[in-house]
């Protein structure tokens, strides 16, 4: 708060939910409150984005620390209070929130006519708690956004999804549920032990190696469903086919980066040990989700499904660069669930449009689609291509750094984790080519118009970042660099009296082993396991 004088963080995390209020007591003829729903819905989030632009700019990002910080006294007999602040991690989480909230209002402008009012109000009150998320301090405020994100989402699926969406918004509901109530009784156990819930102090904080992997089995639970992780993942696809085509930009681009956000605000500075234990459990689960995924996305004949098992794929990448707990690896990890966010939320997008005109996802009902909507076909291609991992896109440097950090810990899990850009680039190209190659034979194809002036809105900003990440990602990387420098760092502080340990012990063992050797052996020069 003392960079701009004002809680900057606190306005741009509840204005949303203002906005919502007064969309709420609208009242008038329904078309009339349909209209003005939109457009306020439109304002607010608009003005939300250029507070987080903001936030931004002041971003201090030369050092680790905490900014924007606000303490407000709360629960203080429990020792939880109001905290809010965003580091190097944190703060593009937020801004990729605010982003994205616009989008999925303008996406929806034609494409939502029953009960706009309270659609419109929905994403406002997401937005407030995925910002909310990002941006906690204290893990009982954390725990509400967290969980809270989930009754809007919820009811996004249920009353505006497709013909199976009850059974797929409660799907989503029970699973994210089931997870997080172990995460809350790990936070009952941080709290009894450490007497706080403010994460500035827990996270550096000793705690005992047994209680870590316990509190990291907890955290697993909750945060391996919202990555999601396999084999706790078959809620995505069916909440992503029967969600609004903007529910599933919001679940892909944002919620899915929740459980990866978790891994790294929680599991890997706090638990150092239990990380270092699980890191192999990790691992294979990532590969498995990584080349069973992509082989399953092969055999999808439904454009969504398809997307939403690509996103457990590159989520796999995701929690490889994560545990593999070096600078490559934590960087990469970063910049694929920003470019992550960006291009699957316009593959979803993407699919919306042809789905608003034909009212179908089957693959087999469209092709030729480029003689009809070539600035479609070109819009679909940089997505595409995007998603493949080309050079020059975004979603090339994310998971070039992954495998570079995989390499420095084994050859295997760098090759394995490789996999998913080539078996990515076979289902992506078997998608855009039944989709948009080939004879335009169908009537109800030739009919179909190219994007709208709305819709070219929609995606420009889009386009544009995706290749802006992938031509100068130092725009980006400069902002969490610090960050990831200093978890790494308190990381290793951490890790030194275990591995000192084992050494004295393996050298009492075995006196002719020089203990810099098997201290080597243990941790690696950047925290990594060797």
């Amino acid at each position: 708060m003392n960079q701009v004088g004002f809680p900057l963080l606190s306005l741009i995390t509840w204005l949303p939910l203002v906005g919502g209020l007064f969309i709420l007591f609208m009242r008038g003829e329904p078309e009339v409150v349909a209209r003005n729903a939109r457009w306020g819905a439109l304002w607010t989030s608009l003005l939300v984005f250029a507070l987080s632009l903001l936030l931004l700019v002041r971003f201090d990002f030369s050092t680790s620390r905490f900014q924007f910080v606000e303490d407000v006294h709360w629960l203080s007999a429990f020792g939880v209070d109001y905290r809010m602040g965003v580091d190097g991690i944190s703060v593009l989480f937020v801004l990729l929130s605010t982003f994205l909230t616009p989008i999925c209002v303008l996406s929806s402008w034609e494409a939502v006519k029953e009960n706009v009012r309270e659609y419109m109000l929905a994403f406002l009150i997401l937005e407030t708690m995925m910002v909310g998320a990002f941006s906690a301090l204290d893990f009982v405020v954390f725990y509400v956004f967290f969980e809270g994100v989930l009754i809007p989402m919820f009811l996004i699926i249920g009353v505006w999804g497709g013909p199976r969406r009850i059974y797929s918004a409660f799907k989503f509901f029970l699973y994210t549920l089931a997870g997080s109530v172990l995460m809350l009784l790990a936070l009952v156990a941080l709290w009894y032990y450490a007497g706080t819930t403010d994460l500035t102090k827990l996270i550096g904080m000793p705690i005992p190696t047994r209680l870590q992997y316990w509190l990291f089995l907890a955290f697993l639970a909750s945060f391996a469903v919202k990555v999601p992780m396999w084999p706790v993942h078959t809620w995505l696809p069916d909440a992503h086919v029967e969600a609004p085509t903007a529910g599933s930009v919001i679940l892909a681009g944002v919620l899915l980066k929740m459980g990866g956000y978790g891994f790294l605000r929680f599991s890997l500075p706090m638990l150092p040990q239990a990380s270092l234990y699980f890191a192999p459990l990790m691992f294979a689960l990532s590969v498995v989700a990584i080349v069973y995924t992509s082989l399953v996305a092969l055999a999808q004949t439904d454009m969504k499904k398809l997307i939403a098992y690509s996103s457990v794929a590159h989520m796999g990448v995701v929690t490889i660069g994560i545990f593999v707990a070096n600078a490559n690896g934590i960087n990469g990890a970063l910049y694929q669930m920003l470019s992550h966010g960006i291009v699957s939320a316009a593959l979803f997008l993407c699919v919306g449009v042809v789905y608003d005109r034909l009212h179908t996802r089957e693959i087999a009902r469209y092709g030729g689609l480029a003689a009809r909507m070539p600035i479609y076909a070109v819009v679909f291609m940089v997505f595409s291509l995007a998603s493949v991992g080309l050079p020059g896109t975004s979603g090339f440097i994310g998971e070039l750094l992954v495998i570079i950090g995989a390499l420095r810990i084994n050859f295997w899990l760098a090759l394995f984790g490789a996999t998913g850009m080539i078996l990515g680039a076979a289902y992506m190209l078997y998608l855009y080519r039944r989709v948009i190659f080939g004879p335009l034979t169908r009537a109800e194809l030739r009919a179909m118009l190219d994007l709208s002036p709305r819709e070219i809105a929609v995606f420009a900003p889009l386009v544009a970042l995706t290749l802006w990440m992938g031509v100068y990602p130092a725009t980006f990387t400069h902002y969490f660099q610090s960050s990831v420098d200093g978890l790494l760092r308190q990381r290793e502080a951490a890790l030194a009296p275990a591995s000192h340990l084992a050494a004295a012990h393996l050298t009492a063992t075995d006196p002719a082993t020089p203990a810099s050797v098997i201290e080597a052996s243990f941790v690696g020069s950047e925290g990594g396991r060797q």
